[in-house]
């Protein structure tokens, strides 16, 4: 992962609108609400091959434009709610990026096997004797 904040800052645009809830007179004038549109196809940050893994793993986060869209509208300043989708956006991106590990099939050792079966041949022995017990009525 080859990307850095202020990379990603150069190819985000933004549109602004006016948020609801607490904030007063604020909510009312003021453009807080902001909505984070970046390009993977367009961007210079990515190869090829990784551009083809983001489209794949965020195809739901794309808009009718192809666009991967973060909204935010949690803080009542302008500022902090673009923080905070970036923020988004690189988590959003390294998570997409991450490639698991491949488990590697491997064999139960003889010792866990032995174990194992001496415990089911003691929880069997017990309720044996349970068994027995009640038939001696």
């Amino acid at each position: 992962m080859n990307f850095n904040k202020a990379d990603l800052q150069k190819e985000i645009s933004y549109k602004t609108s006016r948020s609801g809830g607490k904030g007063g007179q604020n909510v009312n004038k003021v453009s807080t609400k902001v909505e984070l549109l970046f390009s993977i196809n367009d961007s210079v940050l990515f190869t090829d091959e990784e551009k083809l893994l983001l489209n794949e793993k965020l195809q739901n986060r794309f808009n009718k434009d192809g666009y991967v869209q973060v909204i935010c509208d949690e803080e009542r300043s302008q500022y902090l709610n673009k923080e905070i989708a970036v923020e988004r956006l690189v988590v959003l991106l390294t998570n997409a990026l991450h490639k698991p590990k491949v488990r590697k099939a491997s064999k139960v050792s003889r010792a866990a096997k032995l174990t194992r079966l001496s415990n089911k041949k003691m929880q069997a022995s017990k309720k044996d004797n349970r068994k027995r017990n009640f038939d001696i009525n």
